[in-house]
């Protein structure tokens, strides 16, 4: 542990995390982003360059940030607004901030419950989700308790970057100054709908310079860690829902409380998404529970330790739209991944299949059938096009990963299904959803995150791998 210091002199979190964007901003190197606020919160801060998150989906992924334990560990291994919950006995951040004196607040967006009020924090209003009216009320809520005799850890959620990016909220960026990402193809309808993120990137980020500023009126910066974190990857094509570094990779950006005085850096070391929880804890000085998964990395970001925390980062995808068990391993120089199902290459999450990029991507090589096994050279490949699996001269390499991973699911005990009750559960909670979703009245429709788009699916195929 960093420091033990008394409850009342703990420092304050403040923790903001958007929606589907992974690292597309302009200090992770996305030319024609306008995020001037968190290019700023970047420079004068930490910025993680290989952080990843544990799943390439929200409620998984959000899970493990807020918990510190594995999808198959804490439950989440799926949706919340499709059913799926915590463990009864998962401790969350809140509440373990909680039982160290800290008030807690969420405002906006959470997906890891149907009831918000399981999580933890001692106050919640999840009525609105739009940056706008995070903000106020986030801003509300600090101008009553910034000087309390207790420390806090206020939540901002934002549905923002979230499909859809209507025009009439989010103003399209200019196509013609847009930068296509490499796994993408250059065409007309990818800028169109880069356009639209970009409108919505850039109004999330004015919000969040609100809030700073309103952090700064209150005399807070000497004593707050600033918080920014994506929940996993881009909302296109070949990245959310996959388990390549497009799925799994997310922004993260902490700045330390200014009477610290650390460096600006960029902490180049591989983090996971159960990461955030330890660190966080030991950063405050609350002990970090044995029921954790993740490692702190609050030693090499204050200085007192330079070793490498980790080597390796594991994802996991099981349950999104349908049943789709794939696990994967991660070093700085290779990504090994597992596939336990015949699928095809890509399964598009159904807002994703309806977008305008989808239009341009290669029917057949959506379609055709995934691989079992995929190795990719991240050195001299970084967008994991080029599978070498099966290539004899990187055998060893695909031995030791495959080692790794199974010895990691072994040690966390993650069991899957077999295809059949894999299918059947997915099915369930799907028809379930698609229930419930007829039932709600015009004037009180969901999010559109909660709205079921396009068709639903029908899968067939065996499972390749079921129980450790």
């Amino acid at each position: 542990m960093v420091s033990s210091p008394d409850a009342a002199r703990r420092d304050n979190v403040i923790l903001v995390h958007w929606h589907d964007l992974g690292r597309h901003l302009r200090c992770y190197g996305a030319d024609g982003v306008e995020s001037p606020v968190l290019d700023d919160l970047a420079a004068v801060g930490i910025r993680f360059a290989d952080a990843h998150a544990t799943a390439p989906l929200c409620s998984p992924a959000r899970g493990s940030l807020f918990t510190g334990r594995y999808p198959h560990g804490n439950g989440l291994v799926g949706l919340a607004h499709h059913g799926f919950e915590y463990f009864p006995d998962v401790q969350t951040l809140p509440a373990l901030l909680g039982g160290a004196g800290y008030r807690s607040a969420l405002f906006g967006m959470q997906h890891e419950s149907a009831d918000p009020g399981r999580l933890g924090f001692d106050s919640v209003d999840v009525s609105d989700s739009r940056c706008d009216y995070v903000v106020d009320r986030s801003q509300d809520w600090l101008r009553r308790h910034a000087h309390d005799d207790r420390p806090f850890f206020l939540t901002a959620g934002f549905f923002e970057t979230h499909r859809p990016y209507p025009a009439d909220e989010y103003k399209p960026a200019d196509t013609s100054t847009i930068a296509v990402p490499g796994f993408l193809p250059d065409t007309e309808d990818v800028r169109d709908d880069l356009a639209g993120l970009h409108g919505s990137i850039t109004k999330a980020d004015s919000a969040v310079g609100r809030l700073l500023d309103t952090v700064a009126e209150l005399g807070l910066d000497d004593s707050t860690w600033i918080v920014f974190v994506t929940d996993h990857g881009l909302a296109f094509p070949r990245a959310k829902s996959t388990l390549y570094a497009e799925g799994t990779g997310i922004a993260l950006i902490m700045r330390p409380p200014s009477r610290l005085g650390i460096t600006p850096t960029v902490y180049d070391d591989l983090f996971s998404g159960v990461d955030l929880t330890p660190t966080l804890l030991d950063l405050v000085g609350v002990d970090i529970p044995d029921t954790v998964d993740g490692d702190s990395h609050a030693p090499a970001l204050v200085g007192t330790e330079s070793t490498a925390v980790r080597t390796e980062v594991f994802t996991e995808k099981t349950y999104h739209d349908a049943f789709d068990p794939i696990r994967a391993v991660r070093t700085k120089d290779f990504s090994y991944i597992e596939n336990y199902a015949a699928r095809p290459a890509l399964l598009l999450p159904l807002d994703i299949a309806d977008s305008l990029s989808a239009r341009s991507l290669d029917r057949q090589e959506v379609q055709q059938d995934r691989s079992r096994v995929e190795l990719y050279d991240l050195r001299s490949d970084p967008h994991e096009r080029n599978n070498l699996a099966d290539d004899p001269s990187y055998a060893h390499v695909r031995d030791e990963l495959a080692r790794a991973l199974a010895d990691w699911r072994e040690r966390t005990h993650d069991d899957l299904p077999d295809e059949a009750a894999g299918t059947a559960t997915a099915e369930a909670f799907m028809d379930a959803f698609h229930a419930k979703a007829a039932q709600v009245e015009a004037e009180e429709e969901a999010l559109p995150s909660r709205r079921p788009l396009g068709a639903r699916r029908e899968l067939a195929g065996d499972l390749t791998s079921g129980e450790r």
